[in-house]
């Protein structure tokens, strides 16, 4: 059995409702290919119709992982480490140890339009973030300078916890 040193468990949320609408355009596409495919008599021609089903399945699929992925995130933070967990499967998944954290920050406001979207991103000026929704989140400063930033419900009680475990790292 492993004991983990003593200390705080956090866990939070953030979800995004709105990316169900899109979800559910990603299952109509992929519903209109397969009805082009299996409901239509394929005589105006073999290729146009089999690039519209290829095209409808291909996009439908690419927007609902897309959506799906991103529908919700879950963070983690033990004695050892923030996981971060997206989507429904958990994927991407993303750890990052406190021995390679120097600092955590409450972020009050966070956009989408700030990071160009929904989803995990990487901007030079703002380093990675994984954005599921607009409202509060947590910032870590990596030992290596960059920053990684996450849109969690409670953020404010995630970094005190984050807090806590970085001075008792540096004990």
């Amino acid at each position: 059995m492993t004991v983990h040193p003593p200390g705080p468990v956090w866990t939070g949320r953030a979800s995004n409702r709105v990316q169900w609408l899109l979800a559910a355009t990603g299952a109509a596409c992929v519903a209109l290919g397969i009805e082009l495919a299996v409901d239509n008599a394929w005589t105006s021609g073999f290729v146009p119709l089999l690039m519209a089903v290829a095209g409808c399945l291909a996009a439908g699929l690419l927007i609902l992982y897309g959506t799906l992925a991103f529908v919700h995130v879950a963070v983690t933070i033990d004695a050892e480490a923030v996981e971060v967990r997206c989507g429904h499967i958990g994927l991407p998944r993303r750890k990052i140890r406190f021995a390679d954290v120097t600092s955590a920050e409450f972020l009050p406001r966070i956009t989408p339009q700030q990071w160009g979207g929904w989803g995990c991103r990487w901007r030079p000026d703002q380093g990675t973030g994984v954005i599921v929704r607009r409202g509060e989140g947590l910032e870590l400063r990596l030992a290596d300078g960059k920053r990684f930033t996450v849109t969690v419900d409670d953020a404010e009680s995630a970094v005190r916890v984050i807090r806590a475990h970085l001075r008792a790292l540096a004990r």
